[in-house]
């Protein structure tokens, strides 16, 4: 199984986002209150991998339609700025 590609992100506060991409080796996505990228870390430094586009690692989203395992099996997915926090824009509900 391949790691599904973050796309893209709109999460410009985020340490992984250069540009609209994602440069964190893996994300998970769902903390308990939502769809969100648990991996956001809102400073200023960045960090991540430059040459690596970020994929999902896990997903906590039992109830997404993506989601077997707990392991998120679409292509890819969107990630977006939502207040203080980024989401996971490809979640659906079962």
């Amino acid at each position: 199984m391949d790691m599904p590609v973050v796309d893209n992100c709109t999460a410009d506060a985020c340490a992984y986002n250069r540009n609209n991409s994602c440069h964190a080796l893996a994300i998970t996505v769902g903390d308990g209150g939502g769809a969100h990228c648990d991996t956001f870390f809102g400073i200023s430094r960045k960090g991540g991998v430059p040459s690596v586009t970020g994929g999902v690692g896990a997903c906590k989203m039992a109830d997404c339609t993506h989601n077997v395992d707990l392991e998120c099996r679409a292509p890819a997915i969107s990630v977006g700025a939502q207040r203080d926090t980024a989401d996971c824009l490809t979640y659906e509900r079962r």
